[in-house]
């Protein structure tokens, strides 16, 4: 029988219960630190009516009161929605009405709570292994809604087991002598399992960090000794466009981990260059953990490719009828993983539109699969541009732009056009010191891609808006176009 998720972690706390589990600049939990906490808890969750199977909502900063809550819930056998709380008022509202949580934990309930002796002997309540294997989801993540409202992903110990070891084991490498630095947002998927879970899991300590600067994160992996830094893409442009990267200490630092927006090659590779510290790229998202990946014992690069499909997990790209397409060829990305959601919340069509009933997870990306197995991400397939008959994939036109020296970050969108149906429109944001004008990125372009390709519009923003972890707001951008 499948256990409760929180069996695992307690038998690696088991191993080392007095190593640091949570670091952080004031203070540190170790793991029997940590599990005493979360014995705590499921008493006062089950005096607030929490029974088992029931939701409860986490809102909790990147500080250990997350992580106590989180395997507290477990331990009472509910399944916890982790919410980020620098949402908006009205986005937080939408989600609990859909949720429909029995409660929501806050900083305050969590960390008023007693720790139990100071002792380093584990209790049977808190370590012993009694949970009983899961009836209830482990988990319902809500997706950032940069495509419409947000849906929850509702998701098994089951599925939480597979991830997080993939995450530890083949992606990793994590032994109990890393450190990894939780610099992303704990309430979303990638930082949730790449910078929390799986180094628990792993008996490795995490290092907190509860808002992202570049200043902080070089701060934290000097501090901590970091040896694995999980982030974005642009958490490593920024560290490289910043001052303090000259005066930082990363002689620690043995691997860096991207996910949620793809982290451009020419990216990884300056980066590399700059540190000396390997990029791995890989695909994921809230439904399905990580899928694809580069691996730490694996040397080998693609530059175009987001990586192989991990153990235990298979890829196919299909037409839109859902045939098997040949390899090489275009067609809708499709995965079967052990880690894939069950479905939403509440939205029973749509999750028929994206999981077939042989288990296979429709992604909406455009893709092509080699023979060897290297997955190439070509675009959305809701992003597609049909510009006057011709297709236009955004991503080919985002490459070109971020080659250009003074373009930081770029994204093209399809908007309306009366002849057309649509026409190519590129948003970009400049690094930092350069300048240049919308005719000149569109000259730029237009030099070097097909007449129906390169954007006939290009709008300089400060920034690009972007989700919590990264993701950029194209349907922001579209409003606006």
């Amino acid at each position: 029988m499948a256990r409760n998720f929180v069996s695992l972690l307690e038998a690696s706390a088991r191993r080392s219960p007095d190593q640091p589990a949570l670091v952080w600049p004031e203070g540190a939990l170790t793991f029997a630190e940590l599990h005493r906490r979360a014995e705590v808890l499921p008493a006062a969750l089950a005096a607030k009516g929490v029974k088992p199977g029931d939701r409860i909502a986490v809102a909790i900063a990147n500080r250990w009161p997350f992580a106590v809550a989180l395997l507290a819930g477990w331990k009472a056998d509910a399944t916890v929605a982790p919410l980020d709380p620098l949402l908006k008022h009205d986005e937080r509202a939408e989600i609990l009405a859909d949720l429909a949580p029995v409660v929501v934990l806050e900083e305050s309930d969590v960390a008023g709570g007693e720790a139990g002796p100071p002792s380093t002997t584990m209790t049977t309540t808190g370590l012993g292994g009694l949970h009983p294997g899961p009836r209830h989801p482990a988990l319902i993540l809500y997706t950032s809604g940069s495509m419409g409202r947000p849906k929850g992903a509702v998701l098994s110990h089951e599925a939480l087991a597979f991830a997080n070891k993939s995450w530890a084991g083949p992606v990793m490498a994590l032994t109990p002598d890393d450190v990894v630095l939780a610099v992303l947002p704990l309430a979303h998927a990638y930082g949730l399992n790449g910078a929390l879970l799986a180094p628990l899991l792993a008996g490795a300590s995490v290092a907190l960090v509860e808002r992202f600067t570049p200043e902080a994160a070089l701060e934290a992996i000097r501090r901590h000794r970091v040896t694995v830094f999980p982030g974005v893409a642009t958490m490593f442009r920024r560290i490289l466009d910043s001052p303090a990267l000259a005066r930082a200490d990363l002689s620690s630092l043995r691997l860096a981990v991207s996910g949620a927006a793809p982290c451009p090659w020419e990216l990884a590779q300056e980066w590399r260059e700059r540190t000396g510290v390997r990029i791995l790229r890989g695909y994921g998202m809230s439904e399905l953990f990580r899928p694809i990946s580069y691996l730490a014992a694996d040397a080998t690069e693609s530059p175009a490719a987001i990586g192989r499909p991990v153990p235990g997990v298979e890829v196919r790209v299909a037409d839109d009828s859902g045939r098997p397409l040949p390899g090489g060829e275009v067609g809708e990305l499709w995965i079967k993983s052990p880690a894939a959601m069950q479905g939403y919340v509440n939205s029973p069509e749509e999750t028929r539109e994206v999981l077939t009933e042989d288990g296979w997870f429709r992604t909406g990306d455009l893709a092509t699969v080699s023979r060897d197995g290297w997955v190439e991400i070509v675009g959305r397939k809701r992003e597609r541009i049909l510009r006057g008959g011709y297709s236009v994939f955004p991503q080919e036109v985002e490459a070109l732009l971020l080659t250009h020296p003074a373009v930081a970050e770029a994204a093209v969108v399809g908007v309306p056009h009366p002849e057309l149906g649509e026409e190519v429109a590129a948003f970009v944001a400049l690094r930092p010191d350069a300048s240049a004008e919308p005719h000149d990125l569109i000259a730029y372009c237009k030099d070097r891609l097909a007449a129906f390709k390169y954007p006939r519009q290009v709008t300089i923003l400060p920034t690009l808006p972007r989700s919590a972890t990264g993701k950029i707001l194209k349907a922001s951008l579209r409003a606006s176009g």
